[in-house]
């Protein structure tokens, strides 16, 4: 029976460097989406975290100049990569809340 736990402990070992190995891996790896016909595109890396917004400065038409257009691109990803990380914040509190703590034992899971 030890070496089947054994057995287990090193597979969960292996299995746990491995994620963490993706993990990094994903956190290189970037996919590109756009909307309004190219005149919004948004950036992210494989863990799911936005990297850049470039909005097209036809969406301001004259009112916006390059460099206010680019400080407005920052502050929306902040916004937003506030707001996301808020949310994992809430999502865990009440996971934790109704698995008794046993969601951090879960990495990824919640």
């Amino acid at each position: 029976m030890s070496g089947n736990m054994s057995d287990l402990l090193r597979q969960a070992t292996r299995m746990q460097k491995d994620m963490k190995r993706v993990g990094d891996e994903l956190r290189e790896r970037f996919v590109e989406a756009e909307a309004g016909g190219g005149l919004v595109e948004v950036v992210f890396n494989g863990q799911q975290e936005l990297m850049k917004i470039a909005l097209n400065p036809k969406v301001f038409g004259d009112k916006v100049d390059s460099d206010d257009l680019e400080a407005i691109e920052d502050l929306i990803v902040v916004a937003i990569s506030q707001g996301l990380e808020k949310s994992r914040a809430l999502m865990k509190e009440e996971m934790d809340k109704a698995t008794g703590g046993l969601s951090g034992a879960l990495p990824g899971m919640f």
